[in-house]
């Protein structure tokens, strides 16, 4: 099993040494080392904040040109070993190969649009001339606020860090990376590719590190801003530790579908299927909770059923597996209480609903019904191939039934009437209603994020290069 990057990259060095622990990074499906990393020390995370911000006074003094230029110099050297990332990506994270390939063109689309938004980011022309301002012009500029703190989590080992730090780029904010511990290695491949195309020393400072530490980061008022992806329990903790800093917290859901009448409910069956079960449901904007018109109801089930039992369960590197093992035994015991805990309390269990592989960390695609907005399955997010199909009496009652939870991040809404889908539009407690399709649809460039628990500010690059920078006023 091939082995990767083992250092930790800080203020422009690869340091071997830390607290004397080390994480073990395996991969997800043949449980085989594939990477040990030093933990950070506290003084380790002092020198990146100091490198970071030392990077900054650099940085923020750059062209728009310049901040484009070195950005294509970066996407090149990543385009360049894009396969590589993709086995990283495979073996860290057990994302299927298909699944890996589609992050990593992300990846490189995200940093494009980060080039093109870097020449045409600015400002606004503030109407004056009227009153007490006659006679004058006004105008606003856009000025970076700083060190980033980026927290990302193991589903998306590269294009969440790089949600992160194109943008930074872009603006010329610096940054300093936690990378999740279940998948680290992508983000310190990344970071290589720095060193490669020659951005100042301090730019990008990757730390694996143990909580403490961490919380330094988030605390310290050298950083401007914590963008952070991750639980909703983590995110709101953060918050309130981090001061007086910007925050962006993607903290994720219990993603609906909504299924109208009036929809060809075949037709629809194995993209919901494969909106719930790819990767093994280990997706944000997964679908979790599928509420349908009692109309379709039976024949929507049916037609399920059938598309779940033509999903591919097994080894990521198969280019026709879509359902690859869970991140760790942890999570996967978890979500087998869960499930279990729900047919204990009257749900029924459609199909799966038990571990397949406890060596490879398989767990069966798993549909319930009869669950309550009470039980974990609906109610929580559960970050595995787990969904609950229930009926609705009609299509506002189906919007209740999505809204009844603590989170609104993306809800899938299938109809043909107008009139339903603006009335989805309107009641839908969500940051985005998706029209015909899955929750889980997301360009790179759109406002990306939720309201309730699911989170705080917006991703996507125009709207996080918005939330790390500052605008000034001039009149004159």
């Amino acid at each position: 099993m091939k082995k990767y990057q083992s250092h930790n990259f800080i203020a422009g060095k690869w340091q071997s040494e830390g607290t004397g622990e080390f994480l073990v990074v395996l991969d997800k499906y043949h449980a085989k080392e594939i990477g040990k990393i030093p933990q950070a020390t506290e003084q380790q995370m002092e020198d990146a904040i100091v490198a970071a911000n030392e990077a900054f006074e650099i940085t923020k003094k750059w062209s728009a040109c310049k901040k484009a230029e070195m950005m294509q110099k970066l996407y090149d050297r990543l385009d360049a070993r894009k396969d590589e990332f993709i086995d990283i990506i495979i073996n860290e994270g057990g994302k299927p190969r298909s699944y890996a390939t589609n992050e990593v063109d992300r990846s490189l689309m995200t940093l494009k649009l980060a080039i093109e938004e870097a020449t045409r980011f600015g400002g606004e022309m503030v109407p004056m001339d009227w009153g007490a301002g006659e006679g004058k012009m006004a105008l606003t500029h856009r000025f970076p606020i700083g060190v980033i703190a980026c927290i990302t989590p193991f589903n998306f080992p590269l294009n969440l860090v790089m949600h992160k730090v194109a943008p930074a780029l872009a603006t010329g904010c610096t940054t300093v990376i936690k990378p999740a511990p279940q998948a680290p290695m992508s983000c310190l491949a990344f970071a290589e590719l720095f060193e490669e195309v020659g951005y100042p020393v301090g730019v990008i400072n990757v730390l694996v590190c143990d909580i403490p530490v961490a919380e330094k980061l988030v605390k310290d008022e050298r950083v401007a801003k914590l963008s952070f992806t991750g639980s909703d329990k983590v995110g709101w903790y953060l918050k309130s530790i981090c001061g007086k800093k910007k925050v962006t917290l993607e903290l994720g859901g219990n993603a609906a579908v909504i299924i109208d009448e009036d929809t060809d409910v075949k037709a629809i069956s194995d993209l919901i299927a494969k909106g719930a079960y790819l990767y093994a449901g280990q997706i944000c904007i997964s679908t979790q909770r599928i509420f349908v018109h009692e109309k379709v109801y039976d024949r929507f089930q049916s037609a399920l059923i059938e598309s779940i039992g033509n999903l591919k369960v097994g080894d990521a590197q198969d280019e026709s597996v879509l359902v690859g093992p869970v991140i760790d035994k942890g999570h996967m015991k978890r979500i087998d209480s869960w499930v279990q805990e729900a047919k204990a309390e009257g749900a029924t269990i459609l199909t799966g609903g038990s571990i397949t592989s406890d060596k490879h960390n398989l767990y069966a695609p798993t549909l319930i019904t009869n669950s309550t907005s009470k039980m974990k399955v609906a109610a929580e997010e559960v970050f595995g191939p787990v969904a609950v199909l229930e009926k609705a009496d009609s299509f506002e009652d189906a919007i209740r039934m999505s809204n009844d939870s603590k989170y609104g991040l993306q809800v899938g809404v299938f109809t043909n009437s107008l009139k339903n889908f603006k009335y989805a539009f309107s009641e839908l407690e969500v940051g985005g209603v998706i029209m015909n399709n899955i929750p889980g649809f997301r360009i790179d460039h759109m406002p990306y994020g939720g309201v309730k628990d699911s989170g705080l500010g917006r991703e996507g690059l125009k709207y996080a290069m918005d939330e790390m920078t500052e605008g000034k006023l001039i009149v004159y």
